[in-house]
């Protein structure tokens, strides 16, 4: 039986599917949802000059995310809890996977192949492989 489940989402039109497919899961009322978000940390070596506008940050903000995720949140007909948190995406998923005792790590797959991959990097990869429970990689349809 599955008593923790840790499911990773990251603001994108995965999360939409991510969430679909775990609402197709069987659980037990006993089961606990950990929804989580990482922030990325930021470049500190990135020097942003104080005299100018900044450009809006591309990624969403920590109350939209904040928001998505508490919507989730109340569609879920299990306990449930949000987690926050900054740092690298992969590593802090294994972190509060670890803290939480998790049985499951449910992760979108941005399906990056190639050269983007090797260069960006695979979160669900990293995640699949350093994990010490079961990970389940929802792909886009």
């Amino acid at each position: 039986m599955l008593k923790n489940i840790l499911v990773a989402l990251d603001g994108s039109e995965m999360a939409e599917r991510v969430i679909q497919v775990l609402d197709d899961l069987a659980l037990s009322s006993e089961t606990k949802i950990f929804l989580c978000h990482v922030f990325p940390t930021p470049d500190l070596e990135l020097e942003l000059p104080a005299d100018r506008p900044h450009p809006e940050s591309p990624t969403l903000s920590y109350f939209q995310i904040e928001k998505q995720l508490q919507s989730y949140q109340e569609k879920l007909s299990v306990h449930s809890a949000v987690e926050l948190v900054t740092g690298e995406p992969a590593d802090e998923i294994i972190r509060l996977a670890n803290i939480y005792k998790a049985d499951l790590i449910i992760i979108g797959s941005r399906g990056l192949t190639g050269m983007k991959r090797i260069v960006q990097g695979s979160v669900s990869s990293q995640v699949v492989e350093e994990a010490n429970c079961s990970v389940l990689v929802v792909k886009a349809k």
